[in-house]
């Protein structure tokens, strides 16, 4: 784990967040807060506690409603600024509290004499997604772009499983060695986990496409249970956001058509 980095996991825990939400401060005079979590108060003040005064600036890699609640309180108690973006359209899973004092684009720079932050966005899991990276430590905190022990959920409209493999595709320009994730445990081999998470969700694909071919027209629920065979039922209400990430893409691609919410091949 890197000097200037400490995680502190909120009490979230649950069938999205895992373990808990983390959030990161960042620093060791100068802090930055990164991603403040929900707005549950013994966490906002085990934040503070750790901060030690020094936190400076608040920056949020999307606005879920397990990232970012925390940010107005903490910002409204420490008189300090919020940093971020909004998405593009609109999104169920937003926290509307949220609105960034300075708003984060593509290769900005956070700096302060003990560390710079460049900004990548990654747009996939939400639109505004960002994830922040501390070159000369060569990590990474990804927030929900890349997670330890699941893969992310692609939930459309906002969500785009497209958006998703292009960002997945675009950290590879990066010397990373290590991701620091919303959720769960910090991780080596980051081309190796990209990889890996890209074969995943292209296996997952041609699943679709095969099981469209042998079943003909299906609708997005009579896909469900063939599409994810290997998941447990409970879990089909979070598959099925996926699911239909995949299938606007492969519409996209011309290689499924959608004709009265029924799926064929074309």
């Amino acid at each position: 784990m890197i000097e200037i980095l400490k995680k502190i996991t909120a009490p979230n825990g649950g069938i999205f967040t895992g373990q808990g939400t983390n959030t990161y401060l960042i620093g060791i005079e100068d802090i930055t807060l990164v991603d403040p979590g929900p707005n549950i108060a013994e966490h906002i003040d085990k934040i503070i506690l750790h901060g030690k005064g020094k936190i400076n600036r608040i920056l949020v890699t999307h606005t879920h409603k397990d990232h970012s609640p925390a940010a107005l309180p903490i910002a409204n108690k420490l008189g300090i600024p919020m940093f971020g973006r909004l998405v593009d359209g609109d999104s169920e899973w937003e926290d509307e509290t949220f609105v960034p004092d300075e708003v984060l684009n593509h290769n900005d720079k956070v700096e302060t004499d003990e560390y710079s932050i460049e900004v990548i966005h990654t747009p996939g899991h939400a639109s505004n997604h960002l994830c922040f990276y501390l070159r000369e430590y060569k990590c990474l905190l990804t927030g929900d772009h890349i997670m330890d022990g699941s893969t992310v959920v692609i939930a459309p409209p906002d969500g785009s499983m497209r958006a998703y493999l292009n960002s997945l595709e675009l950290l590879k320009n990066y010397d990373i060695e290590q991701f620091a994730p919303g959720h769960g445990n910090f991780m080596n081999d980051p081309n190796k986990t990209i990889d890996s998470i890209s074969r995943h969700r292209l296996a997952r694909e041609s699943k679709v496409l095969r099981n469209i071919e042998s079943h003909g027209n299906l609708n997005l629920e009579g896909l469900l249970p063939h599409v994810y065979s290997d998941v447990p039922e409970q879990l089909f209400p979070i598959a099925k956001m996926s699911l239909l990430a995949h299938l606007i893409k492969l519409v996209e691609d011309k290689k499924v058509v959608c004709v009265d919410d029924f799926y064929s091949l074309t």
